[in-house]
């Protein structure tokens, strides 16, 4: 039986006959075909023969197929990180999940909406041992939102729209639907797709408690200085437009996390540069000095507020904004926590504000702002931009972003040096234009990351800041990018060590370089040539433009630029393990 377009003009609308028979790998398709997923990645095994098998009878799916099931998650996860939409991933039981592994936990701790689908032994097998067999709820449940094993075939259109739902709403994370061999392939009654679903065990709220609101709205007002600190949940909650209009009607500073980047403009004075452990001085000044703090769909992890007892020990009232109930006060004491959907409750926070008329202490802010302009006066983030002896790893990233700063542009990282250089250097003035792993932190995100973002926004140029040890790490995946048409362009800020275990065992170490330096190097423009693509080597300062302008120009072909940079160069500012943000170092004369 074939699933086309012809028979799906709108596959949401189809219901099937009342006594239709299909397969429940047929009933998976018609789910994901219902709920408009037009790309799935994955990689195929014996336990999903039958759902690659539907997957070939219809052509509204694309499926791409990967080198190695880590990077279809990352794939499908880049792709909801750049889109909103749920991504999608298909791999088979046994090593096919346990190699999916860690792409589910990238997408977890970052809260990414996504659905991933295993393949699992036959129902009667489970627990005896059988080939390629892994218990997946068990191995997946710390690391997932919630998790499925499809016993009966007739339970799967309930079951996907479960995960869907599961999966987007609240606070978005990944859902695995663990599938046995024999419901894939058993036929049973379809009678349509669930056009809603009702869980009683799962009702996230939206709307914020009107009275904590009033009292942030008391507290913002008559702050004598007042801050912004937001996360990724601004940008996951596509609330980046409240928080614009609420910035620039308190005229108020603004920071964002990591993983924040691009929800409020990067170049715009009101911001004050990314915090945390590499974030800016007046950035993380002003959080500890703050008289008021609003904290929306942020997490006050480590990476951001250093030492807690550090952060305490300064009196601020702080209002925290979140859908998860479990993230308000987890690692900080807060005065007003507020559960909500951060879109709805800037909404109703933007309109009191409006509605009262009345505005900050305009003494009082313009001399926080003083306060703050006299933090800015020292520029944290200098670097030797006059060297010509050798590339600095910023001097790339600065001349990237110069270059492409009105372009209609998606950046991508790994995750070390390069990642900070990148933060902190290219200014992301739009959201959802820096895709890279915060919560985990895992290295070979930054290709599959990269493909599949060019899959979703083909006409968008997509360039992948990565370091030549998180590269190989999924570099297979240039066979993809090749196979699919995928011409992304790799930035590799090659400086022969793992550099940022190579900073910390300078700083922390003496210098003792404990299996950090890359000894063994492929040629990257030769291996970026076997898999088809172009390679660029640059080693001189004054060819990084010129390298760079020639990979902007072609449009057509995978580009892999090795820039041989400075293996000395460390990330400044930095808060060391266990000191508080304003504890920061500013470079090596510091030490």
């Amino acid at each position: 039986m074939e699933i086309n377009k012809a028979e799906l003009a709108s596959a949401a609308a189809a219901s099937g006959q009342p006594h239709e028979e299909l397969m429940g790998a047929e009933i998976l398709v018609r789910a994901l075909q219902a709920e408009g997923v037009q790309h799935i990645w994955g990689y195929p095994g014996g336990a999903v023969l039958y759902i690659y098998d539907a997957l070939y009878k219809q052509d509204t799916i694309q499926h791409v197929l990967v080198r190695h099931e880590q990077a279809a998650v990352h794939a499908a996860d880049g792709f909801a990180r750049a889109t909103g939409e749920v991504g999608v991933a298909l791999v088979t039981s046994g090593p096919g999940l346990t190699n999916a592994v860690t792409g589910i936990a990238t997408a977890y701790s970052d809260s990414i909406p996504m659905v991933i689908i295993s393949g699992q032994v036959g129902t009667a097998a489970i627990g005896s041992d059988a080939f390629q067999e892994c218990d997946t709820v068990g191995i997946t449940r710390p690391v997932v939102k919630h998790n499925f094993l499809v016993k009966d075939a007739r339970d799967m259109a309930e079951t996907m729209k479960k995960a869907f739902h599961i999966a987007r709403t609240g606070r978005p994370g990944p859902v695995v639907v663990d599938v046995p061999k024999d419901v894939s392939f058993l036929k049973v009654p379809y009678h349509g797709y669930p056009e809603s679903v009702s869980m009683r065990s799962y009702n996230p709220v939206r709307k914020g408690h009107g009275g904590q609101i009033r009292k942030a709205l008391q507290l913002l007002l008559n702050a004598k200085r007042p801050y912004i600190y937001t996360g990724g949940g601004v940008l996951l909650g596509n609330a980046v437009q409240e928080l614009r209009t609420l910035v620039d009607l308190l005229g108020v500073p603004v920071t964002h996390t990591l993983m924040g980047l691009g929800a409020y403009p990067s170049t715009d004075p009101k911001f004050l540069g990314m915090l945390g452990m590499h974030g800016t001085v007046q950035a993380n000044y002003a959080m500890q000095n703050c008289d008021v703090l609003l904290a929306v769909g942020a997490r006050f992890d480590d990476r951001v507020i250093g030492n807690p007892k550090h952060f305490a020990s300064v009196e601020r009232k702080i209002v925290h904004i979140d859908i998860d109930p479990s993230s308000i006060a987890k690692r900080v004491k807060v005065d007003v926590p507020i559960v909500g959907d951060v879109k709805d409750v800037l909404t109703e926070l933007i309109h009191m504000i409006k509605e009262s008329q009345q505005r900050p202490d305009a003494q009082a802010l313009a001399s926080w702002w003083s306060t703050i302009d006299n933090w800015r006066a020292k520029d944290c983030l200098a670097y030797d931009r006059g060297n010509t002896e050798v590339i600095k790893p910023q001097a790339v990233v600065e001349t990237l972003w110069n270059m492409t700063q009105d372009d209609d542009c998606y950046i991508t990282s790994d995750v070390g040096q390069h990642q900070m250089f990148a933060a902190q250097f290219y200014k992301f003035n739009e959201p959802r234009r820096w895709i890279n792993s915060g919560g985990l932190g895992t290295m070979g995100v930054g290709l599959p990351y990269a493909m599949g973002i060019k899959l979703a926004k083909p006409q968008a140029d997509c360039w992948c800041i990565t370091g030549e040890g998180s590269i190989q790490m999924n570099i297979q995946e240039l066979s993809t990018c090749k196979q699919y048409d995928t011409p992304v362009k790799i930035v590799a800020l090659n400086n022969r060590y793992l550099g940022m275990v190579r900073q910390w065992q300078e700083l922390v170490y003496q210098g003792r370089y404990s299996h950090s330096y890359m000894d063994a190097l492929p040629d990257f423009v030769k291996l970026a040539e076997a898999y088809g693509h172009v390679g660029m080597l640059i080693e001189r300062p004054e060819d990084v433009e010129p390298a760079l302008r020639e990979a902007r120009a072609i449009k057509d072909r995978t580009v892999f630029l090795d820039f041989r940079t400075d293996p000395t160069e460390n990330v400044w500012p930095m808060v060391e393990a266990g000191k508080g943000i304003t504890e920061m170092l500013l470079g090596s004369e510091e030490l």
